[in-house]
């Protein structure tokens, strides 16, 4: 028991460093963007909301928003269609080569982002996608594909394979099934997959460097060049800004789930 307890209170302490890492930052950038200094500090004087101002105002902030917000809608929503097919394909065959399916879609998180950046400029230059929306949309989707087939892949694993099988024998088709009886059960794992294949190309910076140049000009961009040439403080209220709106899009995620586990009990 006493060697549990210290084998517990050891990873107890190393979860928790972990979760402050990863959540320190925040306590930083949220008061640094209503700083009323024009550089990043944090407020002098008084609390100032002109950054957040300027984010929506200027034009340079406005626009590059506007068009992560299009990339990721359009690359969230390929990676959910494809990766739900996928992940219901690996589940219904049920063999080694559906096995080896999953792990080939698993391989953009697997590899270092730096690998498959220098991959996807490699092949997108020979196929002259450099620098273009359907190149960086194409990227986005497939680095958003594995989030997908994990999450529909989790939700599949609890589906009883009677309930196909019943449709079919009432004569439903191959495509009706998928719609009208596995893509129904399987919705929160489809909406978490979507969520985090969205929030991936939001913040999605390595490959982006890699595969625009001046023709494209999405977010992390602009936030990575906000922070290297001139440190505008308007880059804080749009980390601000990115982190409210992952934590509210999670809330609603969360709380469709529990609405409707409080119905089906």
């Amino acid at each position: 028991m006493e060697r549990r307890s210290w084998q517990f209170m050891v990873m107890l302490c190393v979860a928790w460093t972990i979760v402050m890492f990863l959540v320190l930052p925040m306590f930083v950038v949220v008061p640094v963007s209503v700083t009323d200094q024009r550089f990043l500090s944090f407020p002098q004087e008084t609390i100032s909301f002109r950054h957040y101002v300027n984010m929506v105002t200027n034009e340079f902030w406005r626009d590059s928003i506007l068009r992560s917000f299009f990339v990721s809608i359009v690359s969230a929503s390929l990676a959910t269609v494809l990766g739900t097919l996928c992940a219901i394909a690996c589940w219904r065959l049920a063999n080694r080569t559906s096995e080896f399916v999953r792990l080939l879609m698993l391989l953009p998180i697997i590899v270092p982002g730096i690998v498959h950046a220098l991959a996807f400029y490699r092949h997108w230059i020979t196929l002259g996608l450099i620098d273009t929306y359907p190149g960086v949309i194409l990227t986005h989707t497939i680095i958003g594909l594995p989030y997908v087939v994990i999450t529909v892949s989790a939700a599949l694993a609890n589906l009883d394979m009677r309930l196909e099988q019943a449709a079919r024998s009432l004569g439903a088709s191959t495509s009706q099934t998928v719609r009208w009886v596995l893509v129904p059960c399987v919705m929160p794992g489809i909406l978490a997959g979507g969520i985090f294949a969205f929030i991936t190309s939001w913040d999605e910076i390595v490959v982006l460097l890699f595969i625009t140049s001046r023709n494209i000009y999405l977010l992390p961009k602009a936030i990575w060049d906000g922070i290297n040439e001139n440190i505008d403080p308007t880059v804080a209220a749009v980390a601000t800004t990115m982190i409210l709106v992952t934590f509210l899009i999670l809330f609603v995620q969360m709380s469709t789930r529990g609405l409707r586990g409080v119905k089906k009990s």
